[in-house]
Formats: C-alpha cells, sequence, structure tokens
C-alpha cells in the first residue's frame, strides 16, 4: 500500500493505517524528541502526543511536503512545549544586545575529534543554545524557520546559534588539550 493510500485510509480515521504509518516512523519521530529533551519516558511523551495530534489534523495534510516532513514539525513543536513546561528558559533578549553573527557557516574542529564527542557536547550545552543548535545543525532548519518554531526572533536564532557554536568549540578545544577533561 503506498503512502498516498495510508494517509487517505488515516483522514478515515482507519486505525490499522494509522498503525502502519505509526510503525513505520515511530523510532526516527522518537530520535528527534529525544535529541530535544534528553530523556526517554519525555521523548516517548512527546512522540506519542505528536502522533495523536498528527491523526487528529491530517485532514490539515496537503502533502506540499513529506509526510515525515510534516510529522517531524509536529515532533518537534511538541517536545518544545515539554521543554517550556519544564523550564521557562527562554528568556527575551534586548536586541540591541545581540552579538554580529560571524560565520556561522564554520563549524570546523580538530581532524581528530570524532562525532560522538561532538554529539556528547552538543548534549551538555545549555538547553537555549543546544535546541537552536539541533534545530540548525542536526534539523537543517534555518534562522527563519527556527524563529517561527522558537517564537523568537532571527536575530535571537543567530545569536543563541553562535553562542552555542562558541560553547561547543570552546568544550571541543578543552577536550582535545586536556584542560578540561
Amino acid at each position: 500500500m503506498s503512502q498516498i493510500e495510508l494517509i487517505e485510509k488515516c483522514k478515515k480515521n482507519d486505525r490499522k493505517a494509522q498503525l502502519h504509518l505509526y510503525r513505520q516512523y515511530c523510532e526516527g519521530m522518537f530520535i528527534v524528541a529525544n535529541r530535544f529533551l534528553k530523556h526517554t519516558q519525555d521523548a516517548e511523551d512527546a512522540m506519542q502526543e505528536a502522533f495523536i495530534n498528527a491523526f487528529q489534523k491530517i485532514d490539515q495534510y496537503t502533502a506540499e511536503v513529506s509526510f515525515g516532513a510534516w510529522l517531524k514539525k509536529i515532533v518537534i513543536n511538541k517536545s518544545l512545549d515539554k521543554l517550556r513546561a519544564k523550564q521557562n528558559y527562554y528568556i527575551t533578549i534586548d536586541e540591541a544586545q545581540l552579538e554580529v553573527v560571524a560565520d556561522e557557516n564554520n563549524w570546523q574542529t580538530s581532524d581528530d575529534t570524532t562525532l560522538e564527542e561532538v554529539k556528547t557536547e552538543i548534549e551538555n550545552l545549555p538547553d537555549k543554545y543546544r535546541v537552536v543548535v539541533i534545530l540548525f545543525l542536526l534539523e537543517g532548519y534555518d534562522h527563519q524557520e527556527i524563529s517561527e518554531i522558537l517564537s523568537i526572533s532571527t536575530s535571537a536564532s543567530r545569536t543563541q546559534l553562535l553562542r552555542g557554536k562558541k560553547k561547543l568549540q570552546q568544550a571541543l578545544k578543552k577536550q582535545r588539550h586536556g584542560t578540561g577533561y
């Protein structure tokens, strides 16, 4: 059965089709949620709630993007809602205090830095930086999309990315030079 047929059946509230789509996407969507929440139970809850919302609002799916991309946006929003509920870590940033972003595309590290070291250090970033770094670097969103998802300005997105990148590079440098760990 094609994905289009599955979605059409889901629009008719076909539980077997919903289960089929759930099984097809649950693992990937859990990974996305867990990147943000860093807690298995919270990630599972966010993923489940996202699927419930997706199936309740599946009539709004217009196939302008893939179903996976549409669902991923719902999962990200649910994950961010859970983060906001746990702690109110989004603070209003005074636009006059924002740093000018240098080169946000320069993510170079030492040649012997491993992917696991980078992932570990991303997980150790403060939430407000970690979320923007994940959205930009791992999920591929641009600053306009990040600003809409997080309800912050594009300038704040750029600044949080820059600050997160600096913290990430400093942490990786400490690891390499043995001064931090």
